[in-house]
């Protein structure tokens, strides 16, 4: 069976949306990178899990990356034995070919829009459109609110950072002893973000490619130093690595994974519970200490409440983007995109056969 992973390449954060899209895939390693154009409606989410229905049965890995808008949708698709992968390249994570047809291509599913159609209702559009772009900028407001309160109370939390990176130390020397056969290349995701269904975490996903996990009890971040430093460890004994990161701060790793060691550290905090069997838990809450617990609870209450905000301006805007969605989908052709990603799909299928036939003996 195939094996599948499920992350995010766009996450909701008190910066406003946090995009990872241009690193979906490596351009100067990459054979193809679909960039798909085209509006509301229009069919991309249809057209991505297509690919990744083919894919699969193929018997190849797809690693599916979902919307922070709506998880239940696509944002793209990566096919790692074959280079290759396709995404959503319209706004808020605009793509760009940087190689045009050498390495990565647009493919545009407005032509499947009923154009007349689509104009005789411009009013509609123009009303929807403006009610979820509103909501967003709600989201962020308060997502923006409670990053500064809960920067605010981890500045005044102390923490034994030399028992930390003791403990850390000993985890290097055991897990990275062996040197690996890989190019040491980092990887950037993120494996979850706030939603309009409230946090969601694919962790399903680290333990597929990581049978052995630490999980870090880290509720104020203070493992992401340390993880950066095991990361650059494992890079220089050449075992790539996968790094997630945080939605409030994409320069910071919440969560490591290295595949071909078969070994990954993730953090588990109130919000983002890791809720599996860890092979090892490492309690780094026991090393802090809060001053004033009481004024703690207070702020945790109010970011509390600025998130449940932040969702319900989301769930907002989910509402009013499916509205928009309902009023391009009649006058869409379904079964033209049906039959693009059926052409898109021969066509990886042949480079996974060709690639196979060359490691044959």
């Amino acid at each position: 069976m195939a094996q599948t992973t499920h992350f995010f390449a766009g996450a909701n954060g008190g910066d406003g949306f946090q995009n990872l899209f241009p690193e979906i895939i490596d351009l100067n390693d990459a054979l193809d990178f679909i960039i798909l154009k085209g509006g509301p409606g229009v069919g991309k989410n249809t057209f991505l899990r297509e690919l990744g229905r083919t894919m699969e049965e193929a018997g190849t890995a797809v690693e599916y990356l979902h919307c922070s808008g709506d998880p239940d949708s696509l944002d793209g698709v990566v096919f790692p034995e074959i280079r290759c992968a396709a995404a959503d390249g319209t706004s808020p994570h605009v793509l760009e070919p940087r190689y045009p047809a050498a390495v990565d291509r647009y493919l545009d599913l407005g032509r499947f829009y009923d154009l007349i159609s689509a104009k005789e209702n411009a009013a509609a559009v123009k009303a929807h459109t403006e009610q979820y772009k509103a909501a967003y900028v709600r989201a962020y407001r308060a997502l923006n609110a409670a990053r500064v309160l809960e920067r605010d109370a981890a500045a005044r939390v102390s923490f034994d950072h030399a028992r930390a990176e003791r403990r850390f130390r000993g985890i290097a020397s055991r897990e990275l002893r062996r040197k690996g056969t890989q190019q040491g290349r980092t990887v950037r995701r993120f494996l979850g973000s706030l939603t309009y269904q409230g946090y969601l975490w694919r962790f399903e996903s680290a333990d597929a490619l990581c049978p052995r996990l630490y999980e870090l009890q880290d509720r104020f971040g203070f493992a992401a130093p340390m993880l950066e430093t095991l990361r650059r460890e494992a890079c220089a004994r050449h075992w790539d690595t996968l790094c997630c990161m945080s939605p409030e701060n994409p320069e910071q790793i919440e969560h490591l994974l290295i595949p071909g060691l078969g070994v990954g550290f993730v953090t588990s905090r109130p919000g983002m519970e890791y809720g599996g069997v860890p092979f090892r838990r490492v309690r780094l809450d026991a090393l802090a200490d809060i001053p004033d617990k009481g004024a703690f609870r207070l702020e945790s209450r109010m970011i509390t409440a600025l998130r449940e905000e932040a969702v319900s301006a989301l769930r907002d805007a989910k509402a009013a983007h499916d509205k928009l969605e309902a009023v391009y989908n009649p006058y869409v052709d379904f079964d033209g995109v049906r039959a693009l990603a059926a052409l898109e799909s021969g066509r990886l299928l042949n480079w996974l056969q060709l690639r196979r036939a060359k490691r044959r003996p």
